[in-house]
C-alpha cells in the first residue's frame, strides 16, 4: 500500500470511525466542500503522477464519493486532460457539497453524460483511465441497480480503473464485495486505511492504496 501522506491518520478506522472523523472536522470549523475539495484535489494529483496518456472516463453516484468525483474532473480539465464525466443518476438528485461540487464542473465545461450500463460501456472503450467515485464508505447493503451494471461495465471494459476513497461494492470494515465491487489498479483512499482494507480477500479489489491527505489537523485525529 501506498505511503501515508502527512498529517492524516495512522492505523485503520471502521466506517463508524470514518464517518465521526469527517464529523468532528466539520464540527471545529472545517466545512465539509474544503475536505471535499482536498480530497478530489489530491486524488487528481495522484493521477497525474501515474501517468495520464489518453481520455479520462469518471463515473459518478449521487453522494459525497460522488462530489470527490467532480472535483477530480474540474482540475483535471484546467491541466488540460480530456475528461469526461458520466452521472448515473439524474443531477437534481444530488445535495450539499456533491450538488455544488457538480455545478463547478459544468461551470468549466466538462462534457456530461447520463445513460445505462451500455452507456458507459460505449464511453469507456476509447478510455485509458475509469475512474470510480460511485459508492463510498457508507455502503452497507447489496449493490442495487443501476450501480451494479455500471460496477460490471467498469470491470470488463476499462483498461485502467482508479479508485476514489474506496472501489465501489467493497464493504469498508469486512473488506468483502457486497454482492459486486469494483476491481481497481489505484485507490486513493482520504484520511485514513479503511479496516477492511487490511483484509487479504480485499487486495484483488484495492490495487494499491494510495493514503491521501484531506486536511484534518492531527489534534482532531487524535480525539
Amino acid at each position: 500500500m501506498g505511503t501515508a501522506a502527512v498529517g492524516e491518520v495512522t492505523g485503520l478506522l471502521s466506517r463508524d470511525q470514518v464517518r465521526a472523523l469527517d464529523a468532528r472536522a466539520i464540527a471545529a470549523g472545517i466545512p465539509g466542500a474544503v475536505l471535499m475539495e482536498n480530497a478530489g484535489r489530491g486524488a487528481a494529483d495522484l493521477l497525474m503522477s501515474l501517468g495520464i496518456h489518453g481520455r479520462i472516463v469518471i463515473c459518478a453516484g449521487k453522494g459525497n464519493n460522488g462530489g470527490d468525483g467532480f472535483v477530480i474532473a474540474r482540475h483535471l480539465a484546467i491541466w488540460g486532460v480530456d475528461v469526461r464525466v458520466f452521472v448515473v443518476v439524474d443531477p437534481a438528485e444530488l445535495t450539499g457539497a456533491a450538488a455544488a461540487q457538480f455545478q463547478a464542473m459544468r461551470a468549466s465545461g466538462i462534457q456530461e453524460e447520463r445513460g445505462d450500463a451500455t452507456r458507459v460501456a460505449e464511453f469507456l472503450a476509447g478510455a485509458e483511465w475509469a475512474v470510480d467515485a460511485l459508492l463510498g464508505t457508507g455502503l452497507t447493503g447489496i449493490v442495487r441497480t443501476p450501480y451494479d451494471s455500471v460496477i460490471d461495465a467498469i470491470n470488463c471494459k476499462a483498461r485502467r480503473v482508479f479508485a476514489v476513497d474506496i472501489p465501489s461494492g467493497l464493504d469498508a470494515d469486512t473488506g468483502q464485495p457486497l454482492g459486486i465491487a469494483i476491481r481497481a489498479e489505484h485507490t486513493a483512499t482520504f484520511a485514513a486505511l479503511k479496516q477492511g482494507f487490511a483484509r487479504p480477500e480485499a487486495a484483488a479489489y484495492l490495487g494499491k492504496v494510495h493514503l491521501i491527505d484531506i486536511g484534518i489537523p492531527k489534534s482532531i485525529a487524535r480525539e
